[in-house]
């Protein structure tokens, strides 16, 4: 599916894919009304029951209606949340099947990221996989970094939207589908119907006389269009069709005639596509009709929330606004006055972080690969938006945290789970943030210089150098479209053919840019360049004479290197496995026997890999080291050994994993540590008990069958042909290193191994987990790890059923009870706070006041120490339901050191004076350094600052005798 030129909705082909998400039934959902904006309030439509209608012969249309009223799209919630419903509840009574969204994280390896509605369903549309339904329906949550830098700066340009969609397999064709978006359209969301115009690829004739005869569009507003704009492909080959595509018109006084534009951005929005797959395309470019015809939609969310809440772009509609708001409030500044640059900021801002707490719930972390990358770089985008702003973060160092609190509390009708998983969330978040900060202001002095020498090349037009921008990529963290963005802003350009020929030399000459460490000293120049490959001994050997070619203190190149400090070092040689392929690297020490002065031992605990230069990082326990010296590399035998079992280990797993489960299983990533090891697979629900009872039990079987490893280098091509499996991802060279266990295993790897299974001993599963849609991973010990794992759970067990006085049988019942006992005191405990709570209310209750004179409001706002949140509620409400009517009551508390607590309760009459405790409470939590909100008559807020409890509630006081007196006259 695609949307028409300078779209959002332009998608870029995408292999097949199956995805699933555990994400709940929107329409089994009760959807909650919100303010929006400035509109009006917005009214909830009627709950309706459920109707199925028939296809084909029973499908009505409104009749176009040139005048059509306003007044019934004012009546009916307008809100983004309402919408979805809306949406969804319209073809499921139309006997469209809700599904839920697919995860941001596709399940086929080969796409990055789900950017289309229809993706999950591309399997059924080829052909590959058969219907589960005739027809579905789905609000499906995107991703699309492809026009990056027109977030923020365009109406309706975002790299997080929802596409709401109706998709049928076979089902209904045509006639159906743009009917049925038609009355969605202009009845259900009562968009006036001469303000829709439609769009039709230039020889769909058939879908001209059904959107001229059958709806009644005048054909004025039809307008056919070219194959860019309105053909849809699924590639060079493969399924496709025509597409007519609805827009809304903002500006019908400037006319109806043959010169207007659908493009004109100014004037049309395209909120609705319409992909009539009904060809094969062959390899030598012929259309051949589908057996099956399918129908393929998607309606952007925000575009048609702009529409219908009447703002002038996406950001303002309720699906974004709220987190702009927050934003706002962390800059101390408002929307009206700020300038069209710092509104661009806060929109990246907003958008970024919808973004990355969404594909972070989907398992997505910072990393400088792949889908990690993205994020990496939306993070940091924002944070530079955020200091142009002016905002300095929280007491740790991070503001995005406190941006993305508001997108998870947003979160509960696009992705219930994200809530659930929200701590994690806000620490990757917070973590990255704070890392960036730290390279940021290095980098930042290093981009100023040499924007600055580049400004200053006189006769010349100002441009950075390519290898600049990638040691600020490479070194510094800064993506180079961060790099781009500040030059822009300085006038100046980039050589950007010269930045990817620095990537393609860096991606030639590394199998795993993960594993990569560049030797670069503080001048850029790149050391490698005098330095030869390092020889591996490592397989046959755990200790070598070796020379040392070069030492590094601080990223600066040394002659001599004394005791305490931390170093790198690069020999000729080395028995050393340096980190690759999920394996971490070897421990041990270099020795250096010469005089008593030069006598010296280095503890190394890290190797990595620049290209083929192995680096050596340790600590100088005794002694110095000089460049030239020969030394004594000895690996940690037993350390080696505990690495040698995890990884054969791992790929016995994955045997197990195939045979179990199914073939279809893939590796996803690995570890392979000194006390454990993990390993993501692709697979799309959990393991059951016995599952993992099995792949243990074949496992140890295969161990104790003691058979002997073979390796061996082959060419690639041979390799593969053999049968070795490969890991998705990885780069390798024209010969490769292949392990195999004859009969269970054969895969290309570059890892330490056993030379007999019996090695390993036994295996066990400590952990079986989702990390992302369509991603499990499994943790698991082996050999000496799975001896102190046994004996450790086994002390744990001795010393749970020494404590409870009971057998290891019957821990499990005991824990039960004791928990039911801890619930049932807790409830306990609460009920006496609350009650607590009402008696000292009951006792400040005389404290109230009165405002006004000839109508009267009681007024009572007070501190009530540590009462705790629940209880300050309590107090609140046996306060309201006990003071003479009217009155409003605030109270506020300091329940933790760090901590504090507000409440606010106006009774009917105070509310029905125009003063609502929700906006009220707002702003008197900020002076405690937090927020919060509520309905009219009753809100909670909290805070982080008690020192300020006590002048925020004189505030209030204040400013409800102030607001109450004006309200009374």
């Amino acid at each position: 599916m695609s949307f028409s030129r300078a779209s959002l909705f332009d998608l870029p082909l995408l292999k097949p894919l199956v995805l699933s998400h555990p994400s709940s039934v929107f329409a089994s959902k009760r959807f909650v009304t919100r303010p929006i904006l400035s509109l009006s309030p917005t009214v909830l439509l009627p709950t309706r029951p459920t109707q199925i209608i028939a296809k084909s012969s029973s499908v009505t249309v409104q009749p176009v209606s040139e005048d059509a009223s306003e007044e019934d799209h004012q009546s009916k919630d307008v809100s983004g949340d309402s919408i979805r419903r809306r949406f969804l509840d319209f073809y499921a009574s139309r006997g469209h099947k809700i599904l839920p969204s697919a995860s941001l994280v596709p399940e086929d390896p080969t796409v990055l990221l789900t950017i289309a509605g229809m993706l999950q369903f591309k399997p059924v549309f080829l052909g590959k996989v058969p219907r589960q339904v005739p027809c579905a329906t789905t609000a499906q949550r995107c991703i699309r970094t492809n026009d990056l830098e027109n977030v923020g700066k365009t109406a309706r340009h975002h790299t997080f939207f929802e596409m709401l969609g109706n998709f049928s397999f076979g089902d209904y064709f045509k006639k159906e589908a743009i009917k049925w978006a038609w009355e969605l359209s202009t009845v259900e969301f009562s968009l006036p119907a001469d303000r829709v115009w439609v769009s039709i690829y230039e020889d769909d004739d058939e879908a001209f006389e059904i959107w001229k005869n059958e709806v009644g569009v005048p054909v004025e507003r039809i307008k056919r269009m070219g194959e860019a704009d309105n053909f849809w492909t699924s590639g060079p080959t493969g399924p496709c069709g025509p597409c007519s595509e609805l827009y809304y018109d903002f500006h019908p006084e400037r006319g109806c005639n043959e010169d207007v534009d659908l493009g004109d951005d100014s004037r049309f929005i395209e909120f609705y596509n319409l992909v009539f797959m009904q060809y094969n395309k062959t390899e030598d470019g012929l259309l051949e009709p589908l057996k099956q015809k399918n129908i393929d939609t998607g309606l952007g969310l925000e575009r048609i929330a702009q529409i219908l809440q009447k703002v002038p772009n996406n950001y303002e509609t309720d699906l974004i606004y709220p987190i702009i708001g927050k934003v706002l409030e962390l800059a101390n500044i408002s929307y009206d006055s700020a300038s069209d640059k710092a509104k661009t900021s806060l929109k990246v801002i907003a958008d970024h972080m919808r973004a990355v707490v969404y594909l972070i719930s989907d398992g997505v972390v910072p990393s400088n690969i792949g889908r990690g990358y993205v994020v990496r770089r939306l993070i940091r985008r924002a944070v530079r938006k955020g200091k142009s702003l002016g905002i300095n973060g929280d007491g740790r160092g991070a503001f995005l945290p406190i941006v993305a609190e508001k997108v998870i509390e947003m979160s509960t009708y696009i992705d219930p789970d994200v809530k659930l998983k929200a701590p994690r969330i806000l620490e990757e978040i917070r973590q990255e943030e704070v890392h960036f900060n730290k390279t940021l202001e290095r980098g930042e002095k290093l981009l100023e210089l040499k924007l600055h020498e580049a400004l200053s090349m006189a006769g010349k037009k100002p441009c950075l150098s390519g290898k600049d921008a990638f040691v600020l990529y490479d070194t510094y963290g800064f993506p180079v479209e961060i790099t781009a963005e500040v030059a822009e802003e300085r006038g100046v350009s980039i050589d950007m053919d010269g930045f990817e020929a620095e990537m393609e030399n860096q991606r030639r000459q590394s199998q795993a840019a993960h594993n990569v460490v560049k030797l670069t000293v503080e001048d850029g120049d790149d050391i490698t360049k005098n330095i030869d490959d390092t020889e591996f001994l490592g397989y046959d050997s755990l200790s070598a004479r070796a020379v040392v070619k070069s030492l590094l203190v601080g990223g600066k190149p040394v002659v001599r290197v004394t005791e305490g400090s931390e170093v790198e070092i690069l020999l000729d040689r080395t028995p050393f496995y340096a980190e690759s392929g999920g394996q971490i690297a070897d421990h041990g020490f270099m020795y250096v026997n010469g005089s008593q002065d030069d006598d010296a031992v280095v503890e190394v605990s890290d190797v990595q890999k620049s290209l083929k230069i192995f680096v050596h990082k340790g600590i100088v326990k005794s002694g110095a080291l000089e460049v030239g010296k020969e030394v004594e590399a000895a690996v940690d035998a037993d350390l080696r050994q505990r690495a040698k079992v995890h990884h054969t280990a791992t790929h016995l797993l994955q045997s197990a994993l195939k045979k179990v489960v199914g073939q279809e299983t893939s590796q996803a990533g690995s570890l392979v540590a000194f006390d454990r090891l993990r390993f993501d697979f692709n697979f799309n629900r959990p393991l059951h008990d016995g599952e993992l009872e099995e792949i243990e039990s074949l496992i140890n079987r295969w161990i104790g069958d003691a058979t002997r490893l073979e390796t061996k280098v082959l060419p690639l091509a041979d390799a593969k042909r053999a049968g070795a499996i490969a890991m998705f991802g990885e780069k390798y060279d024209d010969e490769v290193r292949v392990v195999e266990v004859p009969g269970v295993s054969m895969e290309l790897c570059g890892g330490t191994h056993v030379g007999n299974t019996a090695e390993i001993r036994a295996f066990k599963i400590i952990s079986e987990q989702g990390i992302a849609s369509g991603i499990r991973r499994i943790e698991a010990v082996a050999g000496e790890a799975f001896i102190e794992y046994i004996n450790s759970r086994d002390s744990q067990m001795k010393r749970l059923c020494s404590t409870l006085k009971v057998k290891a049988e019957d821990v499990t019942n005991r824990v039960d009870n004791l928990l039911e006992e801890l619930r049932t005191a807790r409830k306990e405990a609460s009920d006496l706070r609350s009650k607590a709570a009402v008696y000292r209310a009951s006792v400040i209750s005389n404290k109230a006041f009165t405002v006004g004179t000839s109508q009267t409001v009681r007024v009572l706002v007070e501190s009530m120490d540590d009462t705790d949140a629940d209880s300050l509620k309590s107090a609140a409400e046996h306060l309201v339901s006990t003071l003479e009517e009217p009155v409003a009551v605030v109270l506020g508390s300091c329940p933790d050191k760090d901590k504090v607590s507000l409440v606010a309760a106006f009774s009917p009459g105070v509310v029905s004076l125009g003063v609502q405790a929700g906006k009220f409470i707002g702003s008197i939590a900020k002076l405690c350094g937090g927020g919060g909100g509520g309905k009219p008559n009753f809100a909670q807020a909290g805070g982080r600052k008690p020192e300020n409890l006590s002048s925020a509630l004189e505030k209030a006081r204040e400013e409800l005798v102030a607001t109450l007196s004006e309200k009374l006259g």
